[in-house]
C-alpha cells in the first residue's frame, strides 16, 4: 500500500515580509505545489493523500483562497485525507464549518473531525487527533489512540497527528507535546504501522516509521530542508515500511553572509548573488559585515538595489549586521569636490568614526554624497 504524507500547506499565508509584487506569487505557488501532490499521485501509484495539519493559515480566510484549494483539489484522482491543526482547528470558527468549505468540498476530501477510525481504502484506516482549539489541555494523538486492539492481519493502520513530539518540543511544560515513546510503543505492539505528524515544516524522522513530512513549500528562512512530501510503502503482511522524500516546493529561503572589506570582496558577492537560480522565487536575508571605503559601499548599494529588482525578497538582517563605511582618501579624490560639498565631506567623515549612534548615520550620508557627487561630476 503505498499513500503520500504531506502536511502544514498553510494556504492563505500572509508572508508579509514579501513585496506587494512577490506575495501573490508566494500564494499561487504554494497552490501549485499541492497541484503537484496531486499529480505525483497519479505517477506514483498512492492509493490516498493524507494531510497532517494547517492545511489552511487561519480558519479566518477569502472565500476565494477555498474556492481556488478546491479548484485543485478536484484534479485528484485519489482520497485526500485533512486533519485540522493549531492553525485551522475545529473550534466555534472553523473553515471546515463555514459555507465556502461545506458547500463545495469535494467528495473525496475528507476532513478528521474525531479519532474514530477512518477507513480511507479498503483494508487501510486512519486515526486522527485533529486539533478543536489553539490550545489542547494534553496529548492529543495519546488521547485518540489510548485504546487500539493490534491491527488485524493484513490490514494497515496510520496515526495521524499534529504537534510537536517530546523529544523535539524545546517547551517541556506545553501540555500538547507528543509522548514519543507512547508512539514506539503503538508501533512495537503493532497498534498502528506508520505515524504521520505536521506542525514541523522541515522534513525528519523522529523514530523508525514516525516521521514530519514537512511543508511542501518553504514558510521560513529557519527551516532545513522544507519543500518535501513523503511517499510510503507500508507493507500489508509485514507491516515494514520504506519512506521516500520527494521534492516538490519551487521557491527558497536563504541566509547569505559575506565579509566585505574591499572592492574586490563587492564584486565576489556580486558575483555570488549572480548565481543563485530563480530569483523571483528566492528570497534572501543578507548577513554583511567588515568595514568598507565609500566607493566600495556605493557600489554595494547599487548592487542591492538591482537585486532587489529581481529577488522576491532582498533584507538585511538588521540584528546580525556589522558594515562600517570609512572616506578612503582616493574615494573622491577624482570627484573635484570644493566649497560645501568639501566641507560635508570633512564632517561626515570626522562623524563616521565617532563611537556612538551617529556614526551609522554619517557612513549612510558619506555614501549618498558619493553617489550624488559622482553622478554630477
Amino acid at each position: 500500500m503505498r499513500f503520500i504524507a504531506t502536511g502544514d500547506w498553510q494556504l492563505g499565508m500572509t508572508a508579509h515580509y514579501l513585496s506587494d509584487e512577490a506575495r501573490p506569487r508566494f500564494h499561487r505557488a504554494r497552490l501549485d505545489a499541492v497541484a503537484r501532490i496531486g499529480a505525483l499521485a497519479v505517477e506514483e501509484g498512492a492509493e490516498f493523500v493524507l494531510v497532517c495539519g494547517d492545511v489552511f493559515e487561519t480558519n479566518q480566510l477569502d472565500r476565494a483562497i477555498i474556492a481556488r484549494t478546491f479548484e485543485v483539489l478536484n484534479a485528484f484522482t485519489v482520497p485526500v485525507v485533512l486533519l485540522p491543526g493549531n492553525h485551522d482547528p475545529l473550534d466555534a470558527a472553523s473553515i471546515y464549518d463555514s459555507p465556502a468549505f461545506s458547500s463545495r468540498v469535494p467528495s473525496h476530501v475528507h476532513v478528521l473531525r474525531g479519532s474514530d477510525p477512518f477507513t480511507v481504502v479498503p483494508g487501510v484506516e486512519i486515526i486522527g487527533a485533529p486539533w478543536s482549539s489553539k490550545h489542547p489541555q494534553g496529548d492529543l494523538v495519546a488521547a485518540a489512540t489510548k485504546d487500539l486492539a493490534e491491527v488485524a492481519a493484513g490490514d494497515i493502520r496510520i496515526i495521524a497527528g499534529h504537534g510537536a513530539v517530546s523529544v523535539l518540543d524545546p517547551d517541556r511544560e506545553s501540555l500538547a507535546t507528543i509522548d514519543t515513546d507512547h508512539l514506539r510503543a503503538l508501533l512495537r505492539d503493532d497498534r498502528a504501522q506508520f505515524v504521520a505528524l505536521g506542525d514541523r515544516h522541515a522534513t525528519f524522522e523522529v523514530a523508525d516509521r514516525i516521521w514530519y513530512p514537512g511543508a511542501p513549500e518553504v514558510t521560513s528562512r529557519r527551516e532545513t530542508d522544507p519543500g518535501n512530501v513523503l511517499l510510503v510503502d507500508i507493507d500489508a503482511d509485514t507491516h515494514r515500511a520504506e519512506v521516500e522524500k520527494v521534492h516538490v516546493g519551487t521557491w527558497a529561503f536563504t541566509v547569505i553572509e559575506a565579509d566585505l572589506n574591499s572592492a574586490g570582496d563587492v564584486t565576489e558577492f556580486e558575483e555570488r548573488m549572480n548565481a543563485v537560480p530563480d530569483k523571483d522565487r528566492t528570497a534572501v536575508w543578507l548577513i554583511l559585515r567588515g568595514t568598507l571605503p565609500t566607493a566600495a559601499k556605493a557600489r554595494l548599494d547599487e548592487q542591492l538595489d538591482h537585486f532587489s529588482d529581481l529577488f522576491a525578497l532582498v533584507s538585511l538582517w538588521e540584528r546580525h549586521m556589522d558594515l562600517a563605511v570609512v572616506a578612503a582618501d582616493d574615494d573622491f579624490a577624482d570627484l573635484g569636490l570644493s566649497g560645501y560639498l568639501q566641507e560635508t565631506l570633512d564632517e561626515l567623515s570626522a562623524r563616521a568614526t565617532a563611537d556612538d549612534d551617529s556614526a551609522v548615520t554619517a557612513q549612510d550620508a558619506l555614501g549618498l554624497l558619493y553617489r550624488f557627487a559622482r553622478s554630477g561630476s
